[in-house]
């Protein structure tokens, strides 16, 4: 038996582990002990993570949809096929008929060829990582506000905060290693301030829990900046050396009255208070949020980051802002450029300086126009402009958030499906290239504390099935482009060409110790762990953060046809549904536990409405809104509030029928809750 260290691919968290091989198979997984991101530790999903690639239900052949069945063909019959309708279609509709969307699990390497691909030799700017939780709402908000498209600090630095908020996510569910941090950095001494709908692990060990009631989030954060403003607990002298807009947002702050936002947001006004003075009194203080869409608003980021900005805690050890990527990739894929309106490394593509320095690199023109993102494909606002789709590990079937997308695949006249496994996107394909798995290629991710890490080969392939890097490269170099690849570092060596913050992340460098954060560059290789105002260069202006003005805005009368708030939870039980959790034995015992008392998926609904409605545990209900209405089991607990039903990512028939447009999903949705009757 051999042992090779590496990095999990499951969570954004980015563990590092060992895996274990007998032979040419991954016979086990156990957790580094020096890593500084999980410290010997790992959750169910890192101990079992080899158990993917040995799965017999692996995909080892391309196929090819004939007659409307898959035949098994050979790779160049199915390149062949795939660069002759390219063609085709470009011609006939042009570049910008064509989209090629990944999901936030592949590689850097594959992220960044997908998208030069794109760019480069197809000739458009539709590009994207998907349409569901990842489809991350962040990334312009913090690159306004503070520079930064990422966490501020290194997740070590967490038993170094004095007061730590996580507002919006389940670590236990959704990055338990990270939540294991967290309570291990309270028993150090931190105080917990947990923010939102359910209570859940982490609420119950925190000092403060704030259940809003759903959609008042930025309601909560300006009631606390006026608290901490009325306190006189703001950093005037970072504000003043380091800030900009401040005269205007303590204007809009101003508006805010404690009494109606404790009202609006069902938290007592005592414990608001309380817990803002907790943050702002701390040295150092963190606030973690989860980049989900369907979790937190763009104002609400915007108020958060006002916050930090409000007390200083940004630029120091311990203090500034985690946005969270549940996916193991998420902060990867951005960064690569999987993106319709930013180039690699967050450069708008409307930027002629940024084109001519890409175009220098790849040869040939690139489009200065913003691309259509995956939400409006799969929703049909792009009204049936995409014939074509290039999915990279991507099963937009079972995750995509808004609209039909087994009905826009189907209206395409060629999908192309990279996978390890037959999806059900892939069973909408023309044609399928089998991939990779983990432990089978060496490329990188990116972590959610911009960790660049490399995940190491230490078995051969599957006989006959290559990365998929290599065949973006195939099928670029067969529509006419000079790609030359010897290997997934020669692609990471165009990488830091291409994206100036990764410069120095050569696979040699990311090969020692565990990996860089970025900004690696040349001049300073080993990263940086936490971003002071001169994080990308040294000649950055002092007065580098911008403070946005929230207006208070009126909260809408309640409807008493539609009594309760709708919750659409995408990352609180994704894992049940995830396509790797489904081929571990393992891990499907585990997360599968749920449904067997709730087969055909459930919500949940709180115990003192469920009694008030004569709802039992388990009884199908009936959910109504102005958009539609379906019949599902009622799960009752007292982890949502009173007032609020809700749903689970994978209970497909709920969102196809209550959140059957991007409008009715962006936000939350009033429903009735009915008994359902025989």
């Amino acid at each position: 038996m051999t042992q090779r260290l590496t990095t999990c691919t499951f969570c954004g968290t980015g563990c590092g582990l060992y895996l274990e091989t007998k032979g040419n198979k991954v016979t086990g997984a156990y957790p580094s002990m020096s890593h500084p991101t999980n410290r010997a530790r790992l959750c169910i999903r890192g101990w079992n993570v080899h158990e993917v690639a040995s799965s017999p239900d692996r995909l080892k052949s391309p196929l090819l949809k004939k007659n409307g069945r898959f035949e098994e063909v050979t790779w160049d019959e199915a390149l062949n096929f795939i660069v002759t309708r390219l063609t085709e279609i470009k011609g006939k509709y042009g570049a910008d008929s064509i989209a090629f969307l990944n999901s936030p699990r592949v590689s850097n390497e594959e992220a960044y060829l997908l998208q030069k691909l794109a760019r480069s030799v197809i000739g458009t700017n539709n590009v994207d990582h998907g349409s569901g939780v990842y489809n991350n709402n962040s990334i312009n908000t913090l690159l306004d506000q503070i520079g930064i498209p990422a966490s501020t600090n290194s997740i070590d630095e967490l038993y170094k905060s004095e007061v730590i908020i996580i507002d919006g996510v389940d670590l236990a569910k959704q990055m338990p290693t990270l939540g294991g941090v967290v309570l291990r950095a309270k028993l150090g001494g931190a105080k917990l301030i947990v923010i939102g709908e359910r209570r859940q692990r982490i609420a119950e060990n925190a000092e403060y829990f704030l259940q809003i009631k759903p959609g008042t989030e930025t309601l909560l954060y300006g009631a606390m900046a006026k608290v901490i403003i009325d306190r006189g607990l703001m950093n005037l002298p970072f504000i003043g050396s380091r800030c900009t807009g401040y005269e205007t947002f303590l204007t809009k702050v101003q508006e805010y009255d404690m009494l109606a936002a404790a009202e609006a947001c069902g938290v007592p006004a005592d414990l608001i208070e309380a817990a803002a003075l907790a943050y702002a009194r701390a040295g150092a203080a963190a606030i973690m949020y989860s980049t989900g869409s369907e979790c937190r608003s763009s104002e609400t980021i915007q108020s958060l980051v006002n916050l930090a900005l409000l007390t200083g805690q940004l630029g120091k050890e311990g203090a500034g802002i985690f946005a969270l990527t549940d996916h193991n990739n998420l902060q990867g894929v951005c960064d690569m450029g999987m993106l319709p309106d930013r180039l690699p490394g967050y450069r708008a593509v409307g930027d002629a300086a940024a084109r001519a320095e890409l175009e220098a690199l790849w040869g040939g023109k690139l489009s200065a126009t913003p691309g259509t993102p995956a939400s409006a494909f799969f929703t049909r606002e792009d009204k049936g402009k995409i014939k074509a789709v290039w999915l990279c590990r991507y099963d937009p079937v079972s995750s995509a958030f808004y609209g039909n997308a087994a009905a826009a695949l189907d209206e395409c006249e060629l999908v192309v499906a990279q996978h390890i496994f037959m999806t059900e996107s892939a069973s909408h394909a023309h044609v399928i290239l089998p991939t990779t798995a983990y432990g089978e290629e060496r490329v990188t991710f990116t972590n959610t504390e911009r960790r660049i890490q490399i995940a190491e080969k230490v078995v051969e392939a599957t006989s006959g099935v290559t990365p998929a890097w290599q065949q973006l490269a195939a099928v670029a170099n067969a529509l006419g482009a000079k790609w030359n690849y010897a290997s997934s570092a020669c692609v990471m060596d165009e990488i830091g060409k291409a994206v100036p913050f990764y410069s120095g992340a050569s696979h040699d460098n990311l090969s020692r110790d565990f990996g860089r954060q970025w900004p690696c560059t040349k001049d300073r290789p080993f990263g940086t762990g936490h971003f002071t105002r001169f994080a990308f260069c040294d000649e950055a202006p002092e007065r580098n953060f911008k403070f946005v003005p929230i207006t208070r805005q009126p909260q809408a009368a309640a409807d008493s046809s539609y009594p309760f708030t709708l919750v659409f939870g995408h990352a609180l039980y994704y894992w049940h549904q995830n396509v790797l959790i489904r081929h571990s034995e393992t891990l499907k015992r585990e997360y599968h536990m749920l449904l067997l008392d709730y087969p055909d998926g459930f919500v949940e609904l709180n115990p003192d409405d469920a009694k008030a409605l004569s709802i039992r545990d388990g009884e199908k209900i009936k959910l109504r809104a102005a958009s539609g209405a379906v019949k599902i089991a009622a799960r009752v607990t007292p982890e949502v509030r009173s007032g609020t039903v809700y749903v689970p990512h994978y209970v497909g028939q709920v969102q196809q029928q209550i959140f059957a447009s991007k409008e009715s999903g962006t936000q939350l949705v009033p429903v009735c809750v009915e008994k359902e009757t025989a």
